[in-house]
């Protein structure tokens, strides 16, 4: 079942050590991650886990088998894709409670025919040109913490 304050879902991530740092990331943030698709690593990875720390018992976390699945799942929710293939930033989003933030695999990002099908709800954070890509865990940071300054939330018990 979704989070009613912020939901990060990871398309078929590859580096175990960034999924256990976003992972940590949700678990301090009290959003639900999701991890959709083939994944590059198996759960009880000892990298993620050790990324991760103690967090684990804090953790909402799903594997669902497919990106349309976890659409199905959720059909009046608002899903965001968080891309270097558009010009609207992330701050120009109005988030709101309940919200997913989508992020792709490390070297490839979110699948084109996706990014085509919801270009409204795609966004960016802003880059040099011709530099490489920010991290994975340090995108999702980024964007989430943006999210929950729009939400005005102080504290989270």
């Amino acid at each position: 079942m979704k989070s009613d304050f912020l939901n990060i879902v990871l398309y078929e991530p590859e580096i175990p050590q960034n999924t256990g740092n976003i992972a940590r990331l949700c678990a301090c943030l009290g959003a639900k991650l999701y991890l959709v698709g083939r994944l590059g690593f198996v759960l009880s990875d000892k990298y993620l886990k050790r990324a991760g720390l103690d967090y684990w018992d804090k953790l909402d976390i799903e594997h669902v088998e497919s990106f349309e699945k976890l659409k199905e799942d959720n059909p009046n929710s608002n899903f965001y894709y968080l891309t270097t293939k558009t010009k609207q930033l992330y701050t120009d989003v109005k988030f709101q409670k309940g919200d997913f933030l989508m992020f792709g695999p490390e070297t490839r990002g979110i699948p084109e025919e996706i990014l085509n099908k919801y270009p409204a709800n795609c966004a960016t954070i802003p880059m040099r040109k011709n530099t490489r890509s920010l991290n994975l865990s340090n995108s999702v940071a980024i964007v989430a913490y943006e999210a929950f300054r729009q939400f005005d939330t102080t504290l989270i018990d």
